[in-house]
């Protein structure tokens, strides 16, 4: 397989996980109190969206890839 078909792989897998999970979902960790020996902290969940557009995008790039990369021979 061509360099050019595999990338056309790659997009196609990168896409199809894109449109499964729609979002990069991370935490992070915010002091609220810190008096002396007392501390408290709060876990915020946030989310960065991937819209589903950008999916569909990949997968139609990494077909067109994959198409050339196995035509040209």
């Amino acid at each position: 397989m061509k360099l050019v078909a595999v990338v056309g792989v790659v997009f196609i897998i990168l896409g199809i996980v894109t449109l499964a999970y729609q979002g990069i979902t991370y935490t992070t960790e915010k002091k609220v109190i810190d008096i002396g020996p007392i501390q408290g902290s709060v876990k915020e969940e946030k989310t960065i969206p991937l819209p589903p557009i950008m999916g569909v995008a990949a997968v139609a790039v990494g077909t067109g890839l994959l198409l050339v990369g196995l035509r040209k021979r």
